[in-house]
């Protein structure tokens, strides 16, 4: 294991780092997928609720793997059917679209139960003074949703991380295949997935210590910011 880390240690931080950078890419995108579909669902426009529970379902009914297949080497093919021969999609790219895609449809789940977790009075509040739906949600619904949903999201972040790995199929350089090109190289396959597994895991358990500090002070927060009740002899 020493002589795997004495000659293999700066890839393998390497390849992490690229994990995270896809993570971090995946979940940027994920949130941005995740919020309009999310919106979708809570209109009141049957069709736009047809469109979100669509892709939401779908979406989560593709395993990640078939997903990242179809969009690094179907969708060049289908390019190419059409005339574009020389359309190729780095493994980055295409990497970062099926996780974003997988992962949006989760984070609109997400993001909809936080929106409807707020009390719909606040909207005919909002409404009342004058201030559009589109304004009332972004001023008065959404930041408090999201305060909500943080430890949600950070755990959202964990599962994406993880499903990284199934991105080694296509060539991505990221930990799990650099675990298994020194396990290839050295023949030591042991200590190799021994030290890829510590990896993730200190980066895993690191982002779920920090997603369960985050939930006790919202809630140590949300408890100091309600009223406190009267005695009726005051």
């Amino acid at each position: 294991m020493i002589s795997i880390l004495q000659s293999y240690s700066t890839m393998l931080l390497r390849a992490l780092g690229y994990t995270l950078v896809l993570t971090v890419l995946a979940l940027i995108f994920a949130m941005i997928i995740g919020l309009i579909f999310a919106l979708m669902n809570v209109s009141h426009s049957r069709i736009l609720n047809i469109i979100g529970t669509v892709y939401v379902d779908a979406i989560r009914g593709v395993p990640l793997i078939v997903l990242a297949f179809f969009i690094y080497f179907g969708v060049p093919q289908a390019f190419k059917m059409m005339g574009f021969t020389s359309f190729r999609l780095p493994a980055l790219q295409a990497g970062t679209i099926a996780l974003a895609m997988n992962c949006g449809a989760y984070m609109a789940e997400i993001f909809r139960a936080g929106i409807e977790s707020i009390d719909k009075g606040q909207m005919e509040a909002s409404r009342s003074l004058g201030l559009t739906y589109g304004t009332s949600m972004k001023c008065v619904i959404l930041p408090q949703a999201f305060k909500v949903m943080i430890p949600s999201i950070i755990n959202q972040f964990i599962i994406t991380l993880k499903d990284t790995s199934i991105l080694s199929v296509i060539g991505y350089p990221e930990l799990t295949n650099m675990g298994r090109t020194i396990a290839g190289n050295t023949f030591l396959s042991l200590q190799t997935w021994a030290i890829v597994g510590v990896m993730y895991m200190i980066v895993i358990v690191s982002l779920s210590k920090a997603a369960k500090r985050i939930e006790r002070k919202i809630k140590i927060e949300d408890s100091e910011g309600k009223p406190r009740k009267r005695h009726r002899d005051q």
